[in-house]
C-alpha cells in the first residue's frame, strides 16, 4: 500500500505537509543511491528546513516594504565617486544592527540616499533582520492616525520591535509640534535598543530646523547622533534632466 494517504493527514497535523513537495524525489533518490534510513530522513528534514527559512525570508521582505530592485548590486558607486564604499560595505554587513547604532545618510535630491538605504535594508532582511521601510512623512500619518484611533501604544510599540527602522526624506516638510512629540517617542524607544537608519536632503546643521519643538529636536537629534554612522553624497543627481544632444542621440538610437 502507498503511504501518502496514511502520512497526509499526519504531516498536516505536525504542520509538515511541505515535506510531501519534495518527498517522491527523495524518496526515488534513496533507492537509487541506497540510502539508509537515517541518510534519507536527513534530506527531508533538510527540505523542510530551507523551505520554511525562505518562507520566513519572504515574510520578512514583505513587511520590510522595500523596493526589490534598490539592492547593493545594482547601486551605481562609479555615479558619485566621492561615496565612502568601503564604510557602505561595512554598514551592509548590517554589523551596525548588532551594536544597536543610528546611521544617517545625507546629500542633495536624486543622489540616491533611499536606494542605498534600502539596499542596506535588503541586507539586513537576508541576514533574518526584521526591516521596516517607511518615509518620514508617512511615518508620522501612521502615529497621527493611531492616535486618533485609539491605537497609538500599539502602533509605537510596532516601530519600536522592528530590528531595523529606516526612515526616508526626514525634514523634506517640517514638523508640527504634536508630530514632533511622535517622532521623540520612536527615536526615544529605539535610542540603544534598535537601529535605525535615516536618509536626509538636510545637512545635520540644518536638522534641528525641522522641529517645531526646539527642546524635543535638540533631545531628539542628541539621540539620534549619538554614536551614529554617517553616509554622505555629494555630487550630481541621478534624476538630473537630459541634455538636447542625450534627447536627441535617444531617439535616433530607437
Amino acid at each position: 500500500m502507498h503511504p501518502m494517504p496514511q502520512l497526509l493527514p499526519l504531516l498536516k497535523q505536525l504542520r509538515l505537509s511541505g515535506i510531501l513537495d519534495s518527498l517522491e524525489i527523495r524518496n526515488r533518490q534513496a533507492v537509487d543511491q541506497k540510502l539508509s534510513y537515517t541518510n534519507f530522513l536527513a534530506l527531508l528534514v533538510e527540505d523542510e528546513v530551507a523551505r520554511r527559512e525562505q518562507h520566513k525570508f519572504a515574510q520578512r521582505q514583505r513587511r520590510a516594504n522595500i523596493n526589490v530592485q534598490k539592492t547593493l548590486e545594482t547601486f551605481d558607486f562609479t555615479f558619485n565617486p566621492k561615496i565612502n564604499q568601503a564604510l557602505v560595505q561595512d554598514l551592509c554587513t548590517c554589523r551596525f544592527i548588532e551594536e544597536k547604532a543610528p546611521v544617517h545618510i545625507v546629500g542633495p535630491c536624486g543622489t540616491g540616499k533611499s536606494h542605498l538605504a534600502q539596499a542596506i535594508g535588503h541586507m539586513a532582511v537576508r541576514l533574518g533582520h526584521d526591516t521596516l521601510f517607511t518615509s518620514h512623512a508617512k511615518l508620522l500619518g501612521m502615529l497621527s492616525g493611531a492616535r486618533a484611533v485609539g491605537n497609538y501604544d500599539k502602533k509605537l510599540a510596532q516601530l519600536v520591535k522592528a530590528d531595523l527602522l529606516i526612515i526616508d526624506d526626514f525634514g523634506l516638510k517640517p514638523m508640527r509640534q504634536s508630530q514632533d512629540e511622535d517622532f521623540y517617542d520612536v527615536i526615544c524607544e529605539r535610542y540603544e535598543k534598535k537601529s535605525t537608519i535615516i536618509t536626509s536632503n538636510l545637512h545635520f546643521n540644518e536638522w534641528r530646523a525641522a522641529f517645531q519643538n526646539k527642546l524635543l529636536g535638540v533631545a531628539t537629534l542628541d539621540r539620534l547622533l549619538h554614536g551614529a554612522y554617517c553616509v554622505t553624497l555629494d555630487g550630481k543627481g541621478y534624476r538630473t534632466p537630459r541634455t538636447k544632444l542625450e534627447e536627441k542621440e535617444e531617439s535616433v538610437n530607437k
